[in-house]
């Protein structure tokens, strides 16, 4: 693995703007060869850079429901549990865990059954109860994905060094880890084998 460089950013910014963009347009724009830029992508996804290729779609044209923001809070562990029903309503698009601990989420909801859908997807019970929300109506969204003034570094899964082209990468139970070193590497190893073991 090497460092990723001007080239790798530049070919990263061009796919933000349009993940469709055909390769040899890019290599025109970067002065490599259509392969050379289809092998670099390669590299980028099996780093874990990109993780995916998505569309952009504009919701006003289908009629997908009002666009909220939504904001939960209170119940120490309550918002860790709601997390994963969270991220699997369909209507959720965007979610955000606040390094305060706060579950907010960017959605479309039904008009008129806001209220009855954030109720449901809360839930009732003893672990909830104590969950507050805040709901804002959005006027507008736009999506930007913007690498200017972004360095890329890939971190150590064992330490949180900067990995460079020194490092390693592996792939434990279809997650793909990197660290700087073959000591880091093997010492993550020895912990998951061990975490494993005993669970």
């Amino acid at each position: 693995m090497r460092d990723l460089d001007e080239t790798d950013m530049e070919i990263l910014r061009l796919l933000g703007e349009d993940a469709r963009r055909p390769f040899s347009d890019i290599a025109d724009r970067v002065d490599l060869s259509g392969p050379a830029v289809s092998d670099r992508v390669e590299r980028l996804q099996e780093a874990g850079v990109i993780n995916r290729f998505t569309v952009d779609v504009d919701h006003s044209q289908l009629r997908a429901g009002v666009p909220v923001f939504v904001q939960l809070s209170g119940g120490i562990g309550a918002v860790d549990d709601l997390r994963d029903r969270i991220d699997d309503a369909d209507a959720v698009e965007h979610v955000f865990v606040t390094a305060d601990g706060e579950l907010w989420f960017y959605a479309r909801a039904q008009v008129g059954t806001v209220r009855q859908w954030i109720d449901g997807l809360v839930g009732d019970g003893d672990d909830v109860d104590d969950i507050e929300y805040a709901v804002t109506l959005i006027d507008d969204v736009e999506w930007q994905p913007s690498l200017d003034g972004t360095e890329f570094a890939l971190t150590c899964a064992e330490c949180g060094n900067t990995v460079d082209n020194e490092g390693e990468s592996t792939s434990i139970d279809g997650q793909l880890y990197h660290f700087c070193c073959p000591s880091c590497l093997s010492r993550f190893e020895d912990r998951y084998d061990r975490l494993e073991e005993n669970a």
